[in-house]
């Protein structure tokens, strides 16, 4: 078993680098002097320095990766000193050099030397509360996980060493010397089992502050101190030198030299320094785990220590706990915008992508956080709230950077799903190893009011934008599959009608239902943008349908066109009462377009009708018609093809409509009698009542057939009928009554016409049954009649009737 024993190092040692100090001491042999020991027994000086040399070659080249770390919280001889004192050995240290730059009598030792030994000397003076909660804290330089890295690093320099064979004897003897030397040497270090991980507690709010030195290093050395990231003996300098400007400041009071205003600048400087380096450990803290463990102890401690001292003059005049919370949130946003983001050109799911793997980054970032990072600090740092509150404000500000790259619907749907369902989902922040510290935590994102309002507004906007180019796209579908090629539209039920009408259906409940996933308050908005967008469809449909379809005009394909369209869009407005809760008024303006356009459809279909029968109608109540049916037979058959189209439309449009062409073909028909162009003479008018009767029957029944609403008028037919066949001139008044009750709008002209028609122009007879009418119309007039039963008011009459009598009479 062998001793190393050397002087104490400097931090500058520790990582490699040679001090003015150390070189002079490796000059003199005997203060570096080795001595190994075996069995009680001293070797020969060429196998200690051979030996040695061996040793050294060695732990240098496997410390050269641990000197790229920040920081090393132990000194090398500091472990070789403890494993030699657990083998019963004794160290024998040099001297100190005395310090040129320090007063005589100080009990500091030199500044270089504290850089190494200041630990060392903490070791002495206190105990270690790092692993032991209520102990006081101890400034220990012993890092267990450095230990640990030593002794593995040793177990493997042996296990290479045996592996290593040279081919001389010499190197052979040599090998077999220095193996002897390992195995002497380290016998229980290669047959001890690893040690358990040991429990992490977190560090007592309490703690002891180190020995201040006397007289503070000057400000190259502290500033020195603080790039090597020996931030307790930097920190503890500063405190020194504060001090002393403390005491200088009371001194002179008002009247302050230049010096001390000098010595206050180099302090605000040297602690903007040490708080800029503090903010850049903290800020890489939880990327690198290597700087966590003693490092940010000091940090916490200095932080601590200074927010205490913050009333004193010399130092920094704002927290130094807000300095350290704005470093944390610096780290997250470092670690938020190193997240990959694809282009949009490059991947369509680019966003998708991206917030997936940022909802990875941050629950790997806070279980790392909540395991490990936060035991290096006190309880009263709340470290994971600090993280997590640090998180929902720089993803919301991420967040917000992207939001003019996200145009799409299906973007704007994933960023939204996001916010409100994904990030405070077991996914994000409601993860399981999150707990159970994340129960504490407010799980949502820190979000502008504005910028949220604004998303919502956004996508609303979308959804209607991409409604209207739906309903283009569905135009031009109804274009390519049916109007282009002139195709019969198809059937359902025997109901003429297009697809469309359920495919916007869809469509518009396909946002509700993904809106419901999002936020249940979204879904009016997503419901009325979407009736806003099909508002102007009616229009833009019926524009094109025209357009395309008007030279079929008055062809059967042009007529079931018409009807298809009536019964889609009539299909289409029942589909969308479903939202009448959600959107009353949005509702009521899309249907007042619907309507009308289905208004325009059934007018264009009346038109159409009104002007095949206008040439039949026109011909009836005259000599030909009296001896011939040909007119009659095309009018019937004309109204029977309209009634097979019919068949093909949903109700209640076809009762509607049926009930209007009713109206207009029996007003058409019996205004034939006023128009003066045919008076029955030789007892022709029973074969015209006859006819009369028998045509206004057809009529009737195959109006009925449409399903009219209107049977008020079946029996105007027979009562005029009635008047006209009578043979016998005075009992005419008594058929008045009838046609006067029911036909309240009946008036005098129109029986003059009646009666002109029959061949009674004048006469006794003609002025007694006038007189009637008089009598009847005055009781009816003052008994109450249904207005809405107008038949006869506009029909025009073109008899003469200015020789008649000028009896008075009610209108």
């Amino acid at each position: 078993m062998f001793n190393l024993q050397t002087d104490s190092l400097s931090s500058d040692y520790l990582r490699g680098k040679s001090s003015p100090i150390m070189d002079k001491s490796s000059k003199n042999p005997e203060e570096d002097r080795v001595s190994l020991q075996s069995d009680g027994k001293v070797q020969t000086n060429g196998v200690v320095k051979e030996a040695l040399g061996m040793l050294q070659s060695f732990k240098q080249s496997m410390r050269r990766p641990t000197e790229k770390s920040p920081c090393l919280p132990k000194s090398k001889d500091s472990k070789v000193r403890e494993k030699a004192q657990a083998n019963g050995s004794e160290s024998v240290s040099s001297p100190p050099q005395p310090s040129p730059s320090l007063s005589a009598g100080s009990p500091a030792t030199s500044p270089l030397k504290n850089i190494g030994g200041f630990f060392q000397k903490k070791d002495e003076d206190h105990t270690d509360i790092t692993l032991h909660k209520h102990k006081s804290l101890a400034r220990s330089k012993t890092d267990p996980n450095m230990s640990k890295l030593s002794d593995s690093l040793i177990k493997k320099g042996a296990s290479l060493r045996r592996s290593l064979r040279f081919s001389s004897k010499k190197g052979n003897d040599k090998g077999a010397i220095q193996e002897s030397i390992f195995s002497e040497a380290l016998p229980e270090i290669e047959d001890k089992e690893p040690e358990k991980e040991q429990e992490l507690v977190e560090i007592d709010e309490l703690y002891t502050l180190p020995e201040i030195p006397h007289t503070p290093l000057s400000v190259m050395q502290i500033n020195k101190l603080i790039e090597m990231e020996v931030l307790e003996e930097a920190h503890l300098n500063l405190i020194a030198m504060r001090l002393e400007f403390q005491k200088e400041h009371k001194q002179f009071f008002d009247d302050s030299p230049m010096e001390l205003a000098k010595k206050e600048k180099d302090l605000i400087l040297l602690y903007r320094d040490l708080r800029k380096k503090i903010c850049t450990i903290v800020c890489d803290s939880n990327s690198l785990p290597a700087r966590n463990k003693a490092l940010l102890v000091h940090v916490a401690r200095i932080i601590q220590e200074e927010d205490k001292r913050a009333e004193e003059p010399g130092g920094l005049p704002d927290s130094w706990l807000e300095a350290w919370k704005e470093a944390v949130s610096e780290g997250v946003q470092v670690k938020v915008n190193s997240v990959h983001l694809d282009r949009k050109e490059q991947n369509v799911s680019w966003l998708a992508v991206h917030l997936g793997l940022l909802g990875k980054t941050i629950v790997e970032d806070l279980e790392n956080v909540k395991q490990d990072l936060r035991w290096s600090y006190p309880p009263s740092f709340k470290v994971f709230s600090i993280y997590v509150k640090s998180y929902h404000r720089n993803v919301g500000q991420h967040l917000k950077k992207l939001e003019p790259e996200v145009t799409d619907r299906k973007d704007l749907y994933a960023l939204l799903d996001w916010i409100l369902n994904r990030y405070k989902s077991e996914k994000i922040m409601g993860s399981f190893c999150l707990q159970p510290d994340m129960a504490e935590e407010s799980a949502d994102l820190q979000l502008e009011e504005s910028f949220a309002k604004q998303l919502l507004e956004k996508y609303c906007s979308k959804v209607k934008e991409d409604m209207s180019a739906a309903l283009d796209r569905l135009i031009e579908l109804e274009y390519e599959t049916v109007w282009k090629d002139k195709r019969e539209p198809q059937k359902e039920d025997n109901i003429l009608i297009s697809p469309f009408p359920m495919d916007i259906w869809t469509n518009v409940q396909a946002n509700v239902v993904n809106t419901q996933k999002l936020d249940p308050e979204l879904v009016k908005k997503v419901i009325a943008s979407s009736l806003e967008g099909l508002k102007s469809f009616p229009r833009r449909f019926e524009t094109q349908f025209r357009s395309h379809c008007s030279a079929l005009q008055p062809q059967p394909l042009w007529k079931e066109y018409q009807i298809t369209y009536i019964n889609s869009f009539a299909a289409l407005q029942q589909h969308m009462e479903g939202y009448r809760e959600s959107c009353p008024n949005e509702l009521e303006g899309f249907k007042r377009e619907v309507k009308g356009l289905i208004v325009r459809l059934m007018e264009s279909l009346e038109e159409q009708f009104k002007d095949d029968v206008k040439a039949f109608l026109r011909r009836m109540m005259t000599r030909k018609w009296l001896t011939n049916e040909d007119d009659f037979k095309h009018l019937y058959n004309q109204i029977m093809l309209l009634s097979q189209h019919c068949v093909s439309m949903t109700p209640p449009y076809v009762q509607e409509f049926a009930s209007r062409l009713h109206y207009h073909v029996a007003k058409e028909y019996i205004g034939q009698l006023m128009k003066n162009n045919y008076s029955c003479k030789n007892r022709k008018h029973q074969k015209a009542a006859t006819k009369i009767h028998q045509q206004w029957n057809k009529l009737s029944c195959l109006f009925d057939e449409m399903m009219s609403s209107h049977e008020w008028l079946h029996h105007v037919g027979d009562y005029l009928s009635n008047i006209i066949g009578e043979n016998n001139k005075t009992d005419i008044k008594n058929h008045l009554h009838p046609l006067v009750k029911h036909y309240p709008d009946f008036s005098r002209k129109h029986l003059v016409a009646v009666l002109y028609f029959r061949g009674l122009q004048r006469g006794r007879e003609h002025h007694l049954i006038l007189q009637q009418f008089t009598t009847l119309k005055k009781e009816v007039c003052s008994s109450s009649t249904d207005s809405r039963q107008v038949f006869f008011e506009d029909m025009q009459v073109t008899t003469n009737t200015s020789f008649l009598s000028k009896l008075p009479f009610c209108r």
